[in-house]
């Protein structure tokens, strides 16, 4: 029997006859009786129960011949939504995140638009890539998924929405971190603090804080170690500041030791460079 999960839409419709070919010649639970069917209740009937026992293939088959059998009839209605079901079933989000949307824009009233609305905002966290990759999705299922709950407060799902929720902020604040926390790691340490810090503006509860404001103070001392004579007193004073800040926050830390070691070479060097720096300069 043909596995439905991996079946995309850009396979148009050479794809669905070739699956349609396989399935018809494995006789896969009647399918051939299925298809041959002059009754839609008896095809719609068939084809719900290919969707919940996974059998997604068959499933898109059928409904895709009862969508012409039945448009324009009151039919039409339950076909859609299992034609949307179908395609989620498949794993094709995109395809279904569309067809649950147009179902629900359709059919407002209907007792299955909310879960309709639901379901799109659910394709949409099913969309979103690895913290590694581009975000785009992710901010798409969180603003889907924050619409769902401000339209249906009361729902039943919005619990699940809030969870869904989380877990994606979740991955954009690693994101935010594992891009900024980059620059520290290819020595790029003007750069590091400027977006560590916009990391710690985005998403100031972040989970990352301690290690983000840990790698901000690393980032001012090492660029004050390679930066000129004439600048290097103003940025081991940047460095004191960022230690002061980071031990006020976190005075049992992990990184405490290697913070105390950084502040007595700042200080140090501020002696220095304040007893070698003509008075007129500082």
């Amino acid at each position: 029997m043909v596995n439905g999960t991996k079946y995309r839409a850009g396979h148009g419709l050479a794809g669905l006859a070739l699956v349609a070919l396989l399935w018809g010649a494995s006789g896969c639970n009647g399918y051939n009786e299925v298809l041959k069917s002059t009754d839609p209740e008896y095809k719609l009937e068939r084809a719900i129960g290919f969707i919940d026992s996974s059998q997604c293939y068959g499933a898109l088959m059928v409904l895709e011949d009862l969508m012409n059998l039945t448009r324009g009839t009151s039919q039409g209605r339950e076909v859609q939504y299992h034609h949307a079901r179908a395609q989620y079933c498949l794993g094709d989000y995109y395809l279904a995140r569309y067809y649950y949307k147009q179902f629900a824009r359709t059919y407002p009233d209907d007792a299955r638009s909310e879960q309709a609305q639901f379901d799109a905002a659910m394709c949409s966290y099913r969309l979103s890539p690895g913290p590694s990759l581009d975000q785009t999705e992710t901010r798409t299922a969180i603003e889907e998924l924050q619409l769902f709950m401000d339209t249906y407060p009361g729902s039943p799902l919005r619990d699940s929405c809030q969870t869904l929720v989380d877990d994606l902020r979740g991955k954009l604040e690693l994101k935010s971190f594992e891009t900024a926390a980059h620059y520290h790691q290819i020595e790029q340490y003007k750069s590091a603090t400027i977006a560590l810090r916009q990391a710690l503006k985005d998403y100031p509860d972040s989970p990352y804080r301690e290690e983000i404001q840990w790698l901000i103070l690393d980032s001012h001392f090492q660029y004050a170690q390679q930066s000129t004579e004439r600048r290097k007193l103003e940025r081991y004073n940047e460095a004191i500041e960022a230690f002061l800040s980071f031990v006020a926050r976190y005075p049992e830390s992990r990184y405490s030791d290697r913070a105390q070691r950084i502040h007595e070479v700042c200080v140090s060097e501020v002696v220095r460079l304040k007893e070698t720096t003509p008075a007129e300069s500082l």
